[in-house]
């Protein structure tokens, strides 16, 4: 696909424009709650769930859902997923944590791949879900209208709740103390997670959408300090980082979620290697100083 058969088609217009703003959209979202997720050390709530999302897929295929509305079986499945896997990393015991995300994961991929087998699934089906779908096609109008939604919805919870986010965030048990209803907070947290990642995996894929949660904010900590800063510009990186590998696997027919995810290795490793130089040469002002 060249710029000039985008232009000359309104069909093709039509089918990139669509999907773009809907990888745009989620991955406003992904970054802006991956700050909070990153910060508060859930980062792997997003990996769990999105493996969630491929067995949830699954199920749906082999309940003869129709694909038009599959994600409407797997929002809550993943949600329910999403509350679980926040209890399970609450509690004290055996299984908490990073446990309790490794064993929603693997059990997922594990039960969702042997109900594909079993009823006669293709390997494509499966390949298309883990790592999203090389034909953008397969965004409907309706995957667009979810999220402007969704993105609204993020958006204003973290301008109306910033002051709560950030304490919360930082400080749990002041916010706590404070009056402030953390539990709330953390589920709320965990169930726009989950939306969000059954929103994007249909172009991302199940295995790479949690890298739209952890790239971009890692990146943005690498250059301030601020959480204010550290959102907004972990929404840029992750904005811009979508839009280059969206349309790099456009034109050189690669799958969307892996050239979007290779972009922002890229950046981030990119930031962590001028990150390294400049207190390199700080170190060296202060040695001669």
């Amino acid at each position: 696909m060249t710029i000039a058969e985008i232009l000359s088609s309104e069909f093709l217009m039509r089918v990139v424009i669509r999907a773009l703003i809907v990888g745009v959209l989620v991955s406003l979202c992904s970054s802006i709650l991956g700050v909070s997720l990153v910060l508060k050390r859930y980062s792997m709530i997003g990996d769990g769930l999105s493996h969630v999302g491929f067995f949830a897929l699954a199920l749906s295929a082999c309940a003869g859902v129709s694909a038009t509305y599959s994600m409407e079986l797997a929002i809550p499945i993943v949600v329910v997923a999403a509350v679980l896997i926040l209890r399970l990393s609450k509690k004290e015991g055996r299984l908490n944590g990073d446990s309790a995300c490794a064993v929603v994961s693997t059990g997922a991929v594990a039960v969702g791949t042997l109900m594909y087998n079993l009823t006669g699934g293709k390997s494509g089906d499966i390949c298309s879900s883990l790592f999203g779908s090389a034909s953008i096609v397969t965004i409907s109008e309706k995957d667009m209208i979810i999220s402007i939604v969704l993105s609204a919805v993020v958006i204003a919870w973290f301008v109306l709740c910033s002051k709560t986010i950030f304490a919360v965030t930082f400080d749990e048990t002041f916010a706590n103390a404070a009056g402030v209803k953390t539990d709330v907070f953390g589920v709320l947290l965990a169930i726009l997670t989950g939306i969000t990642i059954v929103v994007g995996m249909k172009m991302m894929g199940s295995i790479m959408i949690s890298a739209l949660i952890i790239f971009p904010a890692l990146t943005a900590m690498r250059i301030t300090k601020s959480f204010k800063l550290t959102v907004i510009l972990s929404a840029v990186i992750s904005v811009v980082c979508f839009t280059v590998g969206f349309f790099a696997a456009c034109f050189l027919s690669l799958q969307t979620g892996a050239a979007v995810v290779t972009v922002e290795l890229v950046c981030f490793v990119l930031v962590c290697a001028i990150a390294a130089a400049v207190a390199k040469m700080r170190n060296k002002k202060v040695g001669h100083g």
